[in-house]
């Protein structure tokens, strides 16, 4: 399964994006495009909590940030930079049973040890990654790709590519947020809307005031996941 999953890592280089992964085209950098990954380093890049990049958990793999599955424990990690109005695109690519997710407007950082190792957590905002026929998306259509998870279903459902890498666009700007999956957008809302601020207040546990500007986190949520492509540029 990884040696398929590398060789398409591999292989499908040009399916999506620039001419070459994990590289700007002379037009997006006119535009504004930054790359958040240069597909060698994890310059740029922190465990959730600010502890230094977790490589026992992830890693680099054919120009790919890779979340490893672990038994002894696994933590998400995050941009170093915060972005408060931005437009993010990346490539991403889960197997049969997949499950992880890009989190923004993150509210708090939970860590703590089970008996599968120290865990660290981002609670925030959740465009929702996975295989349509994972348990948990299969429990609920706000629980699919491209979702707002556990909050809103995309309306287009549209089903991720397994085994191959799809193309998502998040888009926070004049307190609204747009989820793109495989050039279609599937979710659009307000941040002002009741469920998106019941929701936020229920990330933050307390009564503080909600974050508008965060890191931008991917999850490691015990699936072998691989992004690439990551490029923001700030509104």
């Amino acid at each position: 399964m990884v040696c398929r999953a590398v060789l398409l890592c591999a292989l499908s280089a040009g399916v999506v994006g620039s001419a070459e992964p994990n590289q700007l085209t002379p037009q997006e950098r006119a535009a504004g495009w930054r790359l958040l990954f240069d597909g060698k380093s994890t310059a740029g890049w922190e465990e959730i909590t600010g502890k230094p990049f977790p490589a026992n958990c992830w890693t680099i793999e054919n120009g790919c940030l890779k979340a490893i599955p672990r038994k002894d424990g696994f933590q998400d990690i995050r941009t170093k930079e915060a972005f408060r109005e931005f437009e993010l695109e990346f490539d991403w690519m889960l197997m049969a049973d997949g499950n992880s997710g890009v989190k923004y407007l993150v509210q708090k950082v939970d860590e703590w040890v089970n008996k599968d190792g120290r865990q660290a957590r981002a609670r925030g905002l959740e465009y929702q990654l996975a295989d349509d026929h994972n348990e948990d998306a299969a429990s609920d259509a706000s629980r699919v790709a491209g979702s707002l998870y556990s909050v809103i279903a995309p309306v287009p459902k549209v089903a991720p590519r397994i085994g191959e890498f799809n193309h998502s666009r998040l888009l926070v700007q004049g307190g609204a947020v747009e989820h793109w999956l495989n050039g279609t957008r599937v979710v659009r809302f307000a941040i002002a809307a009741p469920e998106v601020q019941n929701h936020l207040r229920e990330l933050r546990k307390d009564s503080g005031e909600i974050l508008l500007q965060s890191p931008i986190s991917l999850q490691n949520h015990s699936s072998e996941t691989w992004f690439r492509n990551l490029k923001v540029r700030v509104k």
